[in-house]
């Protein structure tokens, strides 16, 4: 399967379908549409799939990272803040232009206002969605 986004076609462009919609691959990167900033940390991702061992959820991660889907951003260290994450994840700009072009990003909006409506999420998770983000001054 290519990594190179802009060049896959044919075959490839199904091989890479059927990649980013595997059931917990597809889950991630929906929980990456949902999230406030689109950027969630690993903790967050892990909290959002408790059916799934951290490993997976981590595995995972790195698979799309690898497709170049998914792309893994740090705060610098004059930003990191001690108890909070400094590494989250979001879509690449050619991950979201995949995305977008096979139709899988059309539930964004709607995935955005469920979350919104989650009510029970535990302490950390909630410390962890208002830690700064990459970008953020």
């Amino acid at each position: 399967m290519s990594t190179d986004l802009g060049t896959v076609e044919g075959t490839e462009t199904r091989e890479l379908v059927h990649f980013v919609t595997q059931q917990t691959r597809f889950a991630l990167i929906n929980n990456i549409l949902q999230h406030p900033q689109q950027l969630p940390s690993m903790y967050e991702l892990e909290e959002l799939n408790p059916s799934v061992s951290e490993a997976t959820v981590y595995k995972h991660i790195q698979k799309l990272i690898d497709a170049g889907i998914v792309k893994e951003v740090a705060l610098d260290d004059g930003q990191r803040r001690q108890g909070y994450p400094w590494k989250f994840y979001g879509l690449t700009d050619d991950g979201r232009d995949f995305l977008e072009a096979r139709n899988l990003l059309a539930a964004e909006d709607t995935l955005q206002q469920i979350y919104s409506t989650i009510s029970d999420k535990p302490e950390k998770m909630v410390k962890y969605e208002n830690a700064p983000r990459p970008g953020e001054r």
